[in-house]
């Protein structure tokens, strides 16, 4: 199979610095403002984005270092495959978050209930709209179980460079 490669879009800005104690999911983000600088090349791309109170964000999980295929995850306390939770450390490092969206000034977009890592490599922008984007009914797998534990607000460090081996 051929190598499929793909180039930012733009850079996520945050007021998260350190993935240590940052929020590890919109949800858990409520009201971390942020912003989206766009590369000047794709601004004709934000035609008619500004009627949209929300978008899904895809991105470059840049400081995933190894790769696993069965990880612990923040809701659990049970050791999970990779593809059954949001953990970064996947085979192709990619982020997904809804945020509210505020304002388009140019190529900057402000944002709200981000939960990303400052710097972050942005790869597309999709407008979320519900009815294509929330099923109906819908299963949770293991979720289930956890739901009813306290939700982790922050990130642990347990996907981070120095946690890597341990």
């Amino acid at each position: 199979m051929a190598d499929i490669i793909y180039h930012p879009i733009g850079v996520i800005r945050s007021p998260f610095t350190d993935p240590q104690g940052m929020p590890i999911q919109p949800s858990s983000a409520a009201g971390a403002r942020g912003y989206i600088l766009l590369d000047d090349s794709y601004a004709a791309g934000l035609k008619d984005l500004d009627g949209f109170s929300h978008a899904i964000l895809l991105y470059h999980f840049h400081k995933a270092k190894e790769v696993r295929m069965k990880v612990v995850p923040f809701l659990d306390q049970h050791e999970r495959g990779v593809f059954a939770t949001r953990a970064p450390c996947r085979p192709n490092p990619i982020g997904l978050s809804v945020v509210r969206l505020f304002s388009i000034e140019g190529t900057r977009i402000e944002i709200e209930n981000i939960d990303v890592l400052d710097g972050t490599p942005l790869l597309d922008i999709k407008p979320y709209v519900p009815e294509f984007d929330t099923p109906a009914v819908c299963r949770i797998g293991w979720i289930e179980q956890s739901r009813h534990r306290a939700v982790l607000q922050k990130a642990d460090g347990r996907f981070t460079d120095d946690k890597i081996g341990q």
